[in-house]
């Protein structure tokens, strides 16, 4: 059965980093794009950035460029979203998602696979 699990997650103050991870079991990882998106209360759910199968391909939403990287190891079925300089507006619940388009910018309804998320609070 394939299954995503997102984690990583938690509170953090502004300016500080966070790791999210999304580790993938069930299916022939390597094959497929995988998007992290997030969704904060009231609003839609965003692409934030994305990876296709190889790597070779990255994209990132322009409210996040240059602040996050996104990476994925193959040999642990592992794509990461390393956070930095996290600002209030960045807390959501991000969601992992397989098997869609690495564009610009990554649409939900691409992906067919998604994880449970895991929440980022930024507070002081």
């Amino acid at each position: 059965q394939l299954q995503l699990v997102e984690s990583g997650g938690g509170l953090v103050q502004p300016g500080g980093s966070l790791r999210l991870s999304c580790a993938a079991s069930g299916f022939t990882w390597e094959y497929y794009t995988i998007g992290w998106f997030r969704q904060a209360p009231g609003k839609e759910r965003e692409g934030v950035s994305c990876i296709s199968s190889s790597g070779a391909t990255t994209y990132y939403a322009d409210s996040v460029k240059g602040r996050v990287t996104i990476s994925r190891d193959n040999a642990k079925n592992t794509v990461y979203l390393q956070m930095n300089d996290l600002k209030p507006e960045d807390a959501a619940v991000y969601y992992c998602a397989a098997d869609g388009y690495c564009d610009a910018p990554p649409h939900p309804y691409d992906f067919s696979y998604w994880g449970q998320g895991t929440q980022v609070t930024v507070s002081a």
